[in-house]
């Protein structure tokens, strides 16, 4: 039975942790303070870097387009930190009593009512990874909703892991959760790597996808 998109998309939608690698990850919503770190993420390969900008006029353009996503029940911009050391020294952080930070098990008592991270007795949370993921409601295959995931970047930081594998896990869980029963993505013909990772993950190359530039 295909369950119908949850009118209020993901506005539920807690922080979560991944264990992986005797390592602890954070992957949690983004905030306007992250966007300059997630810019830098996209900007760091071969086709972000000849698309991403960094002049004063990009930064406002990107500033502009985060709020527009996060003010989209239907968008979900995720920031992934490593709390490692966050994690590890979690008694030490739930002592303190961080003002406006949740002392949770998962590491987020390490982050302040904006959703900064704060340093830890022992390291810092890092940015290391995003993804964009976005609630689409059709009335193809009986008005079923489909879970779009874009701008995945695993940082070098955090990469030969099986991170990226673990977040599309995840990604996929959030996507049943949150009433989506088909999961599709778009990815440049140049990056064999990734596409040969995408059908490891039991994607098929079903369509040919078109883009027009509209600029």
């Amino acid at each position: 039975m295909i369950r119908p998109s949850t009118p209020s998309g993901f506005s539920t939608f807690e922080t979560e942790t991944i264990a992986l690698a005797n390592r602890r990850f954070l992957i949690r919503r983004a905030r306007d303070t992250d966007v300059h770190d997630l810019v830098s993420l996209l900007r760091d390969d071969a086709l972000g870097a000849a698309r991403e900008g960094s002049g004063a006029e990009e930064v406002a353009d990107y500033q502009r387009a985060f709020g527009l996503i996060d003010s989209d029940p239907n968008q979900l911009l995720v920031t992934i930190d490593d709390v490692t050391d966050c994690a590890e020294s979690h008694h030490e952080c739930s002592e303190s009593h961080h003002e406006g930070a949740e002392n949770r098990n998962d590491g987020s008592a390490n982050y302040d009512e904006g959703g900064r991270a704060r340093p830890s007795d022992t390291g810092s949370a890092a940015v290391v990874g995003t993804l964009q993921l976005t609630l689409i409601p059709s009335l193809s295959r009986r008005g079923s909703t489909r879970l779009q995931i874009e701008a995945v970047r695993i940082g070098p930081d955090a990469q030969g892991l099986g991170l990226g594998t673990a977040v599309f896990e995840w990604a996929h869980a959030c996507g049943r959760r949150f009433g989506a029963s088909l999961a599709q993505l778009t990815t440049d013909k140049s990056r064999t790597d990734a596409q040969r990772f995408y059908a490891r993950l039991g994607y098929e190359a079903s369509h040919e996808g078109l883009k027009l530039d509209l600029s």
